[in-house]
């Protein structure tokens, strides 16, 4: 084996040892552990960052505080108005109900979304989603030219002595158009995330598709539903513009908030608000225990 050419002696000799790469990346990027090294003008451009995000924190948060400062937290006896408590009560048996259709008809489809490929899969995949992107009042309008009283559901339904409109029915509808998008999504993220080659091996220990799915993608994916569920409560919960158009009456929470809204003002609004604000809360909470098998954190 020769040795080094007179050309690299020579540099070396003029210009000392040749420098590495890591040698010739700037000091400002270098790291040393798991400190980096500041740079000129560092913490000024951090701060017009912090500040620029403060400005969007405050505006979220700014309603919510001049709302509570105005109006306080509402006394028990608020909630003892009778067009409260059915307004509640309506929420409460409705929101419940359209989670669990979400639930037991969307699983199975964000499986599908996430591991089948068929002809038209982009297209499907898209009218899924299209309820979240499309105004809730838009899909009131859609949902009473497919239920509405003069259609051959809407009539078929009637004459079972079930109709499909101003009634509970309605309001299930309602909220499951908008909301189920929720748990499908985000299901099928899981789903998606989940290892094939697991349940290939599923496969050939003799376990069927059913078995797979049932033993192995829904175990595995049960943080990513649970979230989708809660998402999905949630956003029933707080269903207005379709639910006003095919299922009021009954009043449901929001709806309620705007018929006391038009005839008294935001006093009126109070209790229901705040109990809006609280759901809303509660899920928040729930979506953060849930963070660290979801990814939702840093």
């Amino acid at each position: 084996m020769t040795g080094p050419g007179p050309w690299l002696l020579n540099r070396v000799r003029r210009d000392g040892p040749v420098a590495s790469v890591a040698d010739r990346v700037p000091v400002s990027i270098t790291e040393r552990g798991d400190r980096t090294l500041s740079t000129p003008g560092a913490t000024g451009q951090r701060t017009v960052i912090a500040l620029l995000g403060a400005v969007l924190v405050a505006y979220l948060l700014g309603p919510f505080v001049a709302f509570l400062l105005e109006h306080g937290l509402p006394t028990p006896g608020a909630f003892a108005d009778p067009a409260v408590r059915s307004a509640i009560v309506a929420s409460l048996v409705t929101a419940p109900v359209a989670t669990l259709l979400a639930t037991v008809f969307g699983v199975p489809l964000a499986y599908v979304l996430a591991r089948y490929s068929f002809r038209g899969k982009r297209l499907l995949e898209a009218l899924v989603v299209l309820p979240l992107v499309t105004p809730p009042v838009v899909g009131g309008v859609v949902l009473v030219s497919a239920f509405g009283r003069l259609t051959p559901i809407g009539k078929a339904a009637a004459a079972l002595g079930v109709p499909l409109t101003q009634g509970y029915a309605g309001v299930v509808l309602a909220q499951t158009f908008v909301a189920a998008p929720f748990l499908v999504v985000t299901a099928r993220s899981g789903f998606a995330s989940i290892d094939a080659d697991l349940e290939r091996a599923a496969r050939n220990l003799g376990k069927g598709p059913l078995a797979t799915f049932r033993e192995v993608s829904l175990p595995l994916t049960r943080g990513s539903i649970v979230a989708g569920i809660v998402l999905t409560f949630a956003r029933a919960l707080g269903e207005f513009g379709a639910t006003m158009l095919l299922g009021h009456p009954p009043e449901t929470m929001p709806t309620r908030i705007w018929v006391a809204f038009v005839a008294h003002g935001t006093d009126a609004t109070v209790p229901l608000v705040v109990a809006l604000l609280g759901a809303g809360l509660a899920v928040v909470l729930v979506l953060r225990l849930l963070a660290g098998p979801l990814e939702f954190s840093p």
